[in-house]
């Protein structure tokens, strides 16, 4: 597994949002999610080929059920791109690495 993805609480996730320039990267899950589960190494594997050159996070929607009701999360994974703080794109079910690839990389 990358060393480039991190999983952050409400609060950490609130703190990078306030502190990155860099685009951001949100991956909403739960452990019981299948398809969550199967996302999982595409976000890896997407962290390590970008090495640093933005932000790649999960956020566990069972352990952040706060944060889930802020951003409407009805379905996962759900897959958001974040710029200067604000949600910039998004993208519910299982994506591909391109998929995510496209939506990110305009952002860094």
């Amino acid at each position: 597994m990358s060393n480039f993805v991190k999983e952050l609480n409400e609060t950490e996730f609130k703190n990078l949002l306030e502190t990155t320039d860099k685009a951001v990267l949100v991956d909403f899950w739960a452990s019981w999610c299948n398809p969550c589960r199967m996302q999982t190494p595409i976000i890896h594997e997407l962290a390590d080929d970008l090495q640093g050159r933005a932000e790649i996070v999960k956020i566990n929607v069972d352990e952040n059920e706060k944060l889930a009701f802020e951003y409407k999360i009805m379905s996962i994974p759900c897959l958001m791109v974040f710029k200067g703080g604000e949600m910039v794109e998004k993208t519910v079910g299982l994506s591909t690495k391109a998929e995510l690839s496209e939506m990110l990389i305009k952002y860094i």
